[in-house]
């Protein structure tokens, strides 16, 4: 099996730049006006339903907490420990990485990857705020900008589904992972192939 963008590359080529441009706009979209309407969940209503620690809810950001647009709980099976270094794959407004900051302690570090530079800079200043040591750094999953070995966990919440390189997305995981390193990932799984029409929607992958 090949990636999907693998099969036509010279066809999906064009499409996957339209696909990443939607991203973009998407998320930054949920970042700068969480109060607007979307066809997905997200915010604190989205964060309690996958079973956020009320908690860690009421000590983030509120931004943080607002703009929150995963689906599912990583955290639930990361096992983080203190003094460990986490990576935050999609990383958003920060909320996944500041409750992995609190896990690793101020021996531990998260550093945090996300296409969009102004939600890195949403996601640092939302870690400041909540005392966690959190880098971010601007990049794409397909090529995570970390040296080989270098994080003990990686979490993720519904950004591989987004790639249309997911094998390479994989491959670039167990790169930077140290060995006996782990992944806590949560997304979107389709049992069946997709039609055509849905691949091509931009909006559809974006969401």
């Amino acid at each position: 099996m090949t990636d999907v963008a693998l099969l036509h590359a010279d066809e999906q080529a064009p499409l996957e730049g339209v696909i990443k441009g939607e991203v973009l706009r998407m998320y930054q979209e949920v970042a700068e006006h969480p109060e607007g309407e979307f066809h997905f969940y997200h915010g604190r209503q989205a964060a309690e339903m996958f079973g956020y620690e009320p908690e860690w809810l009421d000590r983030a950001p509120p931004g943080a907490v607002a703009s929150f647009a995963g689906v599912g709980n990583p955290h639930l099976r990361s096992r983080l420990q203190a003094g460990e270094v986490v990576l935050d794959l999609g990383s958003g407004a920060g909320l996944d990485s500041i409750i992995a900051g609190w896990q690793v302690g101020s021996k531990g570090r998260v550093i945090g990857v996300d296409l969009n530079p102004t939600m890195c800079r949403k996601a640092e200043a939302h870690a400041a705020a909540s005392g966690v040591r959190m880098a971010c750094h601007e990049g794409r999953m397909e090529d995570i900008p970390l040296p080989n070995a270098s994080v003990d966990v990686v979490i993720s919440n519904g950004v591989i589904n987004l790639s249309f390189r997911k094998r390479t997305v994989i491959r670039e995981l167990f790169r930077v992972l140290k060995p006996g390193g782990r992944l806590s990932i949560t997304d979107i799984v389709s049992a069946k192939q997709l039609s055509q029409s849905v691949v091509n929607d931009p909006k559809l992958w974006a969401s």
